[in-house]
């Protein structure tokens, strides 16, 4: 099965302590049978409204093919992690699955005409 799940970390992180927590959770998902397919950092973020007294955090989203028992243990391990404000952690269907992987490639083509144009400027 694929799953997606998003967690919020405390903003009181260095960005070395935020990369270790996103660490941290991959290594619990892929020493209970899973695969990591997908990580991205979308970095210090304000918050809809106040948790725990903090107004922002540092949101990741890790997207994953795992066993459903692999799944119970990473919540368990989120929920053990007091660096971790809030998580949500859901399977995704054929077409969730498909969205996914177009984001992913109209991402990469941004990222690759973006580098286009920083050498097209030095060039000229």
């Amino acid at each position: 099965m694929r799953y997606e799940t998003v967690f919020i970390l405390t903003p009181v992180l260095s960005d070395v302590q935020a990369k270790e927590a996103v660490e941290k959770f991959s290594k619990v998902i892929t020493d209970n049978g899973g695969s990591i397919v997908n990580v991205e950092e979308w970095g210090l973020r304000k918050l809809a409204y106040p948790i725990q007294k903090k107004n922002t955090g540092f949101y990741n989203l890790i997207e994953f093919e795992a066993p459903a028992e692999s799944v119970k243990k990473l919540e368990t391990a989120y929920r053990r992690d007091e660096r971790v404000v809030r998580f949500l952690t859901f399977r995704l269907d054929k077409y969730a699955a498909e969205y996914a992987e177009k984001r992913r490639s109209l991402k990469k083509n941004a990222a690759k005409e973006e580098v286009k144009v920083e050498v097209e400027v030095k060039e000229n």
